[in-house]
């Protein structure tokens, strides 16, 4: 190109603002005319709290009616995929935890089982470690349709419940921190199993919790089931079926309640989830109204969960046996909390040469993943949570990638939103419970 067509080139550009999805705002604006079609163009979001703080959407109206929407995705990026290959593949746990971060045991489980099926030790698995996999996802799963269920009422209106849905997860989050030391990101679920046993402690909280959690979902159903407002916003309010549902690849509560029973617990069983018993909730409506319902049914069915994991804790190891993976876990801890336990530190430094070499060789360069892929998914809060886990044969992922269900079942939103109200779309885009963290990963 010569200088003069350069010039010809930005002068042309100049001015006109390029939007995210490949367009200029200028050619969308100029497809309406305010005058003759009464349509305009705005932005809801990021900042509308039902975008969640950084989705953007793009709606074209006609009064109040929503003609298009767009959503625009991207703003909250981590790179933690890509941060995994420059990290060993134990160090991978506290990265993953961070995507979705409603519900980060799901995201460290998925990524534990594809590189236990990467190392051929699945079946090595302890059953008390295992166990408590399922202990601490259906927990997490309660904690995140709670705050679905209060991000929702507040963004309806409904601002009682915000408080109730809050104060129920701080308990969850308080036996999370008994038993992992952390509240969120835990890095608590690894390749091997899990980062420490669950102590006495919190096997009474959380039979604590079970007594008092029915009553919480009674007082939640009373504040919204029978108030009118809160039917009228959610009833026949953006409807989804399940050929629409099946067509856009949307999973999990939103999928239920367009009538279909797909749950990977039951249909693609793992972590032992077929020997339990449990329902998977359905309605036959696909509006917000069936995903409120069908959220408040699974809060139940992971309370039977919950019970069934604690009455199979039987006394064993967290950790596979093989001492060259199960780093850290065996690593006891000091008194204070921090660091290592003096009789630990002790042994390897003065006692087995072996034990410093494992601990050493661990600690600066982690353990080998014998070539090979795999795709694992398991059953998360917003659907189909699934790792594609590559390795060359190294220490370090050659490539990990999730298939995040925030990111799919957001395809949805202006299936949902087009011909509806714009009021619908803050009511429909709740309901998809997306977590831009897991989106934007």
């Amino acid at each position: 190109m010569t200088t003069s067509n350069y010039a010809s080139e930005r002068e042309t550009d100049e001015g006109r603002v390029f939007t995210v999805t490949g367009g200029d705002w200028d050619t969308i604006v100029s497809g309406t005319d305010p005058i003759n079609d009464e349509r305009i163009v705005v932005n809801m979001g990021p900042q509308h709290p039902s975008t969640h703080g950084v989705l953007r959407l793009i709606l074209e109206l006609e009064g109040e009616t929503v003609r298009e929407a767009r959503s625009v995705i991207g703003y909250l990026h981590t790179g933690i995929e890509k941060n995994l290959e420059y990290r060993n593949w134990v160090q991978g746990s506290t990265f993953v935890t961070r995507m979705d971060y409603l519900a980060p045991i799901f995201n460290e489980t998925a990524y534990a089982l594809a590189v236990e099926k990467l190392l051929g030790i699945t079946d090595d698995i302890t059953e008390r470690a295992t166990t408590i996999r399922v202990l601490m996802m259906e927990l997490n799963r309660i904690s995140s349709h709670l705050v679905w269920l209060a991000t929702t009422g507040m963004e309806l209106g409904a601002i009682s419940i915000m408080l109730y849905g809050f104060r129920e997860r701080e308990y969850i989050l308080d036996i999370f921190e008994t038993i992992t030391g952390l509240r969120m990101n835990h890095a608590y679920v690894r390749p091997g199993g899990v980062a420490q046993d669950v102590p006495d402690e919190a096997i009474v909280k959380i039979r604590e919790f079970l007594k008092m959690m029915p009553k919480k979902l009674k007082e939640y159903e009373d504040l919204l089931s029978g108030q009118p407002i809160w039917t009228e916003r959610t009833k026949n309010v953006a409807v989804l079926d399940v050929t629409g549902c099946v067509a856009l690849g949307i999973t999990g509560p939103v999928l239920r309640s367009a009538g279909l029973a797909w749950d990977l617990r039951k249909t693609m069983p793992y972590c032992g989830y077929e020997t339990y018993e449990f329902d998977v909730p359905t309605h036959p409506d696909g509006d917000v109204w069936g995903r409120y319902q069908v959220r408040l049914a699974e809060i139940r069915e992971s309370m039977k969960l919950v019970e069934q994991a604690l009455d199979r804790l039987r006394p064993g190891p967290v950790m596979v046996a093989d001492r060259k993976i199960a780093w850290p876990a065996q690593l006891a801890i000091g008194v204070d909390g921090m660091g290592n336990s003096l009789e630990h530190v002790a042994k390897i430094m003065g006692q087995s040469m072996e034990s410093l070499i494992h601990h050493f060789k661990l600690v600066t360069e982690g353990f080998r993943v014998p070539p090979g892929q795999v795709y694992v998914a398991i059953e998360a809060p917003r659907g189909e949570l699934g790792v594609h886990a590559v390795s060359d044969g190294g220490t370090r992922p050659y490539r990990v990638h999730y298939r995040e269900p925030s990111f799919v079942n957001l395809q949805a939103l202006p299936a949902m939103a087009e011909g509806g109200l714009i009021a619908d779309v803050i009511a429909g885009g709740a309901s998809l419970d997306p977590v831009m963290g897991g989106c934007d990963r």
